[in-house]
This record gives C-alpha cells, sequence and structure tokens, in this order.
C-alpha cells in the first residue's frame, strides 16, 4: 500500500487546485468570477493557483473583452482531465487500500 500514495499527483495536492479541477471537470468552461465564487477564493489566491495548473498544461485560459470589460475563462485541458482521473483513480485505490 506504501507505493499507493506515490501514483498520488502533486498538482493537485493542495486543496484549491483541487476545487479547480473538480469544478472546471463539471464544466465546459468556466469564468473567473464563477471560479473565485465557488471556491470562496480571493482574486490573488485564485490566480496564482491557476497560474501553476496552467503552468502543468492542465488548465486551458481563454482571455477576451465583453464590451470594455475583461473577461477570463478557463477550462480543463485534456491532459488536464486525463491527470485529474488518474489522480482520482489513485485515491480511491489508496482509500480502498488496494
Amino acid at each position: 500500500m506504501k507505493h499507493l500514495i506515490h501514483t498520488l499527483n502533486k498538482a493537485f495536492d493542495n486543496r484549491v487546485r483541487l476545487g479547480v479541477m473538480a469544478v472546471l471537470m463539471a464544466n465546459e468552461s468556466v469564468s473567473f468570477n464563477e471560479l473565485k465564487e465557488a471556491l470562496d477564493l480571493t482574486d490573488g489566491n485564485l490566480a496564482s493557483h491557476v497560474a501553476a495548473l496552467e503552468k502543468a498544461g492542465y488548465v486551458q485560459v481563454s482571455k477576451q473583452f465583453v464590451g470594455k470589460k475583461p473577461n477570463t475563462t478557463y477550462s480543463a485541458s485534456t491532459e488536464g482531465k486525463s491527470a485529474f482521473q488518474e489522480h482520482l483513480v489513485a485515491l480511491e485505490k489508496l482509500l480502498r487500500g488496494a
């Protein structure tokens, strides 16, 4: 059972990143404000964690303007979806003691 802990993805160790990915897995895309509200985070906290997930290739960022207001939306990349699913499977195995 000891080796199972090493199959968990360190990118999802932090509860904020785990929450971000969970929300993105359940939605095709989510705006910055929707994500911030859903997870009850500050702008800076959300931005830093999303940046880490983007750097890992797990999150895609789309920036555009709606009128004169910037609008940023996020979605899980194909790689991010796969990595998160693998992380969940590893968690499940760890919980079952397999």
